[in-house]
């Protein structure tokens, strides 16, 4: 069994993401997981300051839902980044979750090229839903995933479920007439077959 942690950045109660990452952890469950999901609509985490004030082993000085959820990071074999797509990328609320990574990272004598120091050992994924579904559409927010979580952070990536086509962004989600829900859900079922 393992500990899976969504952290779901979308705006829409019902909308797409939240659909596709409940897909995801009804599979994750089956299989015998352990699995959380974290809104970020309820659970306000602002972006880092940069002050420096947390480095290696202080807590933010930010009093916010951040502070609460480093022990569910830190005991989570894996975090799920779920997100609809804003401007080619992810949600303004992901990326501010993402930066706060800064104050629980430790200090690194000799970090790898690029880093400065390091963070905790840490599966991840990524799900994310569009209305547009071009070759080029999640190609920044695909970068970013992979040069901030994977190669930066040091993350070890399981995955990705770029749903793209779920409709129009001033309807209704229209994910249920897609093939994505199901694709989550084996997505969710298989993440950890040994």
């Amino acid at each position: 069994m393992k500990r899976i942690l969504i952290i779901w950045g979308g705006g829409r109660a019902r909308g797409n993401t939240i659909q596709l990452a409940e897909a995801f952890a009804k599979g994750a469950k089956e299989a015998g997981n352990e699995v959380e999901i974290v809104s970020l609509m309820k659970k306000e985490v602002k972006g880092c300051l940069g002050c420096n004030a947390c480095r290696y082993g202080k807590p933010c000085i930010q009093k916010d839902a951040f502070n609460d959820l480093v022990p569910k990071i830190k005991e989570a074999d894996c975090i799920v980044f779920a997100s609809p797509l804003y401007f080619w990328t992810l949600s303004s609320r992901i990326k501010a979750f993402i930066e706060r990574f800064y104050c629980i990272a430790e200090e690194d004598e000799n970090p790898p090229l690029g880093r400065y120091e390091k963070y905790p050992v840490k599966d991840c994924a990524l799900l994310m839903t569009s209305a547009d579904n071009f070759f080029w559409t999640f190609e920044q927010a695909v970068s970013y995933y992979r040069f901030a979580l994977i190669q930066y952070i040091g993350f070890h990536d399981k995955g990705m479920l770029l749903a793209g086509g779920c409709g129009d962004t001033n309807g209704k989600p229209q994910i249920e007439k897609t093939e994505y829900l199901e694709k989550a859900y084996e997505f969710g079922k298989s993440i950890y077959m040994e």
